[in-house]
């Protein structure tokens, strides 16, 4: 049962219309907060958010997937209600990965599958490489796995990062977390993600905000918007890529992220998805936006689904 295992506390919240419990677990900087949809004895699913989000990302579309698996969905370090890291430290993938097996650990979970939305999707990638045995399906939403950078930008972007993280450090604790009213917190991230619908805001914003003394603040950590100093390089990504050995299906957005990137960039993310038709995983785009998941789970409910159930669940547990 998850209630006893070592450093994990998971609590009923009676709140929600469904089966869904609040999961807490310890890491050596803080918690990493999350939470859990679907029976204990179910197959396990690991579902990461994208990039300043967290973990209501994925608030409407869990419930229209397969019941018998057992859904945890975390918030990412710095993002939600799990602590933000030590001072000084930086956010990167080479640590979203590194939580990932503390969550694993954790759960104790020798075997599952990974739901990714944009980072997330990032994040999937790069652990399913590392860690192909423990990886038994990969879904990325909105998301080619890795995102390559090219090699000649690889100094200037990193020099970037290091100056910016010297000048946040200069930065005063007040400027650091802005205080807002309720309706300029939403004014406030619906401007940054005009895609999001006004019940896609409100759900992240019940996990992305806490009170504070004259108003609200975003619960994530200032550093997530410095420049992320580790990066990979298109042949690199092709390496890692290579090392997966769980089916993947990749889910993309006709108005998400690809619209986002112009070229060289594009070239980059068109080989990556080459690679994995070569691979006989499945590539398909879906009318929507980047959070079509979030937004309009039904358009991604059934391709999920279908993927659990004949590609997964056919495993062997």
């Amino acid at each position: 049962m998850l209630q006893a295992l070592k450093g994990v506390r998971h609590l009923q919240t009676s709140a929600m219309k469904q089966a869904v419990s609040e999961l807490t677990i310890q890491v050596p900087w803080g918690e990493i907060r999350g939470k859990v949809w679907g029976p204990d004895q179910g197959r396990p699913v690991l579902c990461l958010h994208g990039w300043a989000d967290n973990c209501g990302t994925f608030n409407t579309l869990i419930p229209l997937l397969p019941k018998e698996y057992k859904y945890v969905a975390v918030d990412l370090a710095g993002h939600g209600l799990s602590s933000h890291r030590h001072p000084g430290v930086f956010y990167s993938f080479p640590y979203y990965v590194m939580d990932v097996r503390r969550v694993i650990d954790a759960l104790q979970w020798s075997q599952f599958s990974i739901i990714g939305h944009s980072m997330g999707g990032n994040i999937a990638g790069m652990f399913s490489a590392l860690y192909p045995e423990m990886v038994d399906g990969v879904v990325l939403l909105d998301s080619y796995g890795f995102l390559p950078t090219d090699l000649k930008e690889m100094s200037k972007v990193t020099r970037q990062g290091i100056d910016q993280m010297v000048q946040f450090e200069k930065t005063t604790e007040e400027k650091k977390r802005r205080v807002y009213s309720y309706e300029n917190a939403v004014e406030r991230l619906s401007t940054a993600n005009p895609t999001l619908s006004e019940r896609s805001v409100s759900i992240l914003l019940e996990r992305g905000l806490v009170q504070v003394e004259g108003g609200v603040a975003f619960t994530r950590d200032v550093r997530i918007n410095l420049k992320n100093i580790v990066r990979i390089s298109l042949e690199q990504s092709l390496e890692f890529q290579s090392a997966i050995q769980a089916p993947v299906l990749v889910v993309l957005a006709e108005d998400g992220f690809d619209k986002l990137y112009a070229e060289p960039d594009n070239k980059f993310t068109s080989a990556i998805l080459q690679a994995y038709r070569d691979r006989n995983h499945t590539v398909v785009k879906v009318p929507g936006d980047h959070h079509v998941h979030l937004n309009d789970p039904e358009v991604v409910a059934p391709l999920v689904s279908d993927f659990l159930q004949t590609k997964v669940l056919t495993q062997p547990a």
